[in-house]
């Protein structure tokens, strides 16, 4: 009797085990052809450039744009920083640029001049200082409004509250110090009624010992609320399943904060707080400015206003841009090395390893 194809002399049919070595040989066969269709950018994993070029053609064309105007006015302007090196007089041709080719070079004479200015360290101190005042008064607000707007549970209230807290983001500085001089100066709301119960003397506004904290208190109602957006969009990412799984486990509310809510804002804490690190030398321009005769400059003068005051109202060029210069090398210092920080610390920072 004839045997049929696939059964065995005694009527049985072969186990699995016989036929699984052709199952992966026909696999490791369609495997192997897969590479070789794909050459060597297969083999490596990426994408040619000229297929990542026509890929991505759309989204080149859209930010070409941006990217002429980021050169223009941020980088272009940086090449007149050699005026740091030169006594540059604006006044010795026709035009500001071509004078800076007939301008004498003085080389590190200017920067000699920064380190003998008292004026320039005043400032300096003053800038550090309301920096260490911001990063630890001003920077855990809106983390903290984030948290309690994210435990709003009616979306309506929600909604509401993030209205007003990003309202003021919209103000003027002109119009910031404007209320709170209606409200904290000398003829302002407060101050008027304790005139009319017998107090004195009550102006805020003109306290320099109480300057710094003032100006902490007006980028916190100005900015605090628009600072949430990036927590808020953190936080929206985090999976409810987490939250779920904490409460089963017996979590209570700040237990789950600690745990679940907090880990989850922690690369993005990280990479504001680098960032804010590099900035603080530039603690602020126009806030200051505004209330600079109030005060005295001894309690007002920061970097920013000490450059323009030298520069554009006494015209000396070569110095602020010396101290600009130099403002912004320490500036890009400090963002290094607190990504270098971050990286040690296992968060990501502003580009990775």
């Amino acid at each position: 009797m004839s045997l049929t194809a696939g059964s065995r002399s005694d009527g049985t049919r072969p186990t699995a085990a016989v036929e699984e070595p052709t199952a992966a040989v026909a696999a490791a066969t369609v495997k192997d052809r897969v590479p070789r269709k794909a050459g060597k950018a297969g083999r490596a994993g990426k994408v040619p450039f000229r297929i990542r070029l026509r890929r991505d053609r759309t989204l080149i064309l859209m930010t070409l744009p941006v990217t002429f105007l980021l050169l223009l006015f941020n980088y272009v302007p940086l090449l007149g920083n050699v005026v740091a090196f030169q006594d540059y007089d604006p006044y010795v041709s026709s035009n500001g640029i071509t004078a800076i080719f007939h301008s004498p070079w003085v080389g590190v004479e200017q920067f000699s001049r920064m380190l003998d200015d008292p004026l320039f360290w005043s400032a300096t101190e003053n800038t550090i200082v309301l920096f260490l005042l911001q990063l630890v008064l001003f920077f855990p607000v809106p983390i903290a409004l984030a948290l309690v707007i994210n435990s709003v549970i009616r979306p309506r209230v929600r909604a509401v509250a993030q209205a007003i807290m990003y309202l003021p983001h919209f103000f003027s500085w002109v119009l910031v110090v404007t209320v709170f001089q209606q409200i904290l100066g000398g003829a302002g709301i407060i101050a008027q009624t304790l005139e009319k119960h017998g107090w004195s003397g009550f102006d805020l506004m003109t306290d320099a010992g109480l300057f710094k904290y003032l100006v902490i208190a007006q980028a916190v109602w100005k900015d605090a609320g628009w600072g949430i957006i990036v927590f808020l969009a953190a936080l929206s990412a985090v999976s409810t399943d987490l939250y779920e799984a904490a409460a089963m486990d017996g979590a209570g509310r700040w237990r789950r904060m600690w745990h679940v809510t907090l880990p989850a804002l922690r690369p993005v804490i990280a990479l504001l707080l680098v960032l804010r690190v590099g900035d603080a030398l530039s603690v602020g321009f126009e806030q200051f400015l505004l209330q600079r005769y109030a005060v005295g400059a001894g309690a007002s003068e920061v970097l920013d206003t000490y450059v323009w005051n030298i520069g554009i109202q006494n015209g000396d060029f070569s110095y602020a841009a010396a101290v600009g210069l130099v403002k912004g090398v320490i500036g890009v210092c400090l963002v290094l090395g607190a990504n270098k920080v971050a990286h040690l610390l296992g968060e990501q920072g502003v580009y990775k390893k």
